[in-house]
């Protein structure tokens, strides 16, 4: 997909057919109606913003309080949604915050933050005279079972084994919205790699010092992407008219990537050694045995659908990926 030229948006005609009689704002808007972003202040928001605003796209985020290009939560409940060609949701609260206790109040924050606010905004597409051409939904691979040998595509089943697995479900299952023409596309996303945030933020110093090195054995899958796919593929999913349904956003090269890898990897972008593994006791300690098992185990997720919808991997590969986020 090249990413040097903004297009337009619009839906497919047989979408239209299938809602309820509405049109999407683009149709009738004499300009672009501009994207409106939840959670568009975190860390995939802002790249995602950025990029946005580079190919000609407004972008107004949805935030606690309003202001400059933004509007608030409680603003979108009583005013509606604002008049817009597309509708992005990446709000969650932090699951792996090591600094907050993994215990029912902060279980609490996890889901609401996540799935109320998704319903929140797909209450504000199916209310609205004009709704957005195209609705895409952040969620993450949490939704496949851990295993270090089968491969997920986005056909695979999943969902309901654990508590992350049932939270992506139950946030998905909250972006429905029957009847309405707008276009609606899920982004699995697996670990995000990039500069100033993310993963990668947590692990940089002790790295930089030579203390860096696996998480438990090492052995287990590490699903990974580099924020400019992330966002690339959002950004694939609301220009490209006839995209729809599940996308996998993790790199073609992570189902071979193991956690022993990144770690080596990385390493090796640093020039330093990885010679100290984190043994999966101290990783249970920091986090708790539920939250650890996203670090002890992980998935091999393939993007399958997402490599046939046209889009085209700025970062197929580990090493290079790395390279450009340490240079």
């Amino acid at each position: 997909m090249e990413l040097g030229r903004p297009t337009g948006l619009g839906c497919c005609a047989g979408e239209l057919g299938a809602g309820d009689g509405r049109v999407c704002a683009q149709a009738n808007a004499p300009r672009e109606a501009g994207h409106v972003l939840g959670g568009g202040t975190g860390f995939v928001g802002r790249a995602l913003t950025q990029l946005l605003r580079s190919r000609g796209h407004e972008v107004t985020h949805i935030s606690r309080q309003g202001g400059k290009d933004r509007i608030s939560w409680d603003e979108l409940s009583h005013s509606g949604l604002p008049l817009c060609d597309a509708v992005v949701n990446l709000a969650g609260e932090n699951v792996l915050n090591p600094f907050r206790r993994w215990g029912d109040a902060f279980c609490r924050e996890v889901i609401s933050s996540r799935v109320e606010t998704t319903k929140t905004l797909a209450k504000a597409i199916a209310d609205a005279e004009q709704p957005p051409c195209a609705w895409v939904l952040v969620t993450g691979i949490g939704y496949y079972r851990p295993s270090p040998m089968a491969e997920y595509t986005e056909d695979s089943p999943g969902g309901d084994f654990d508590f992350f697995s049932r939270l992506v479900s139950s946030w998905e299952a909250a972006a429905l919205i029957p009847g309405s023409p707008a276009r609606s596309v899920v982004v699995r996303s697996g670990v995000v790699l990039g500069q100033g945030g993310g993963a990668i933020s947590q692990m940089l110093w002790p790295f930089r010092l030579g203390l860096g090195g696996p998480l438990g054995s090492g052995l287990q899958p590490f699903p990974w992407i580099h924020i400019r796919d992330l966002t690339g593929i959002v950004c694939h999913a609301l220009e490209s008219e006839c995209v729809q349904g599940i996308l996998n956003g993790v790199s073609p090269s992570s189902p071979a990537t193991s956690n022993g890898t990144f770690a080596q990897e990385l390493a090796a972008a640093l020039r330093r050694p990885a010679l100290l593994p984190v043994p999966a006791w101290a990783v249970r300690a920091v986090f708790g045995a539920e939250r650890a098992v996203m670090l002890l185990e992980g998935q091999r997720v393939v993007p399958k659908r997402t490599l046939e919808s046209g889009y085209h991997f700025i970062f197929p590969d580990l090493s290079g990926a790395l390279k450009d986020i340490v240079a």
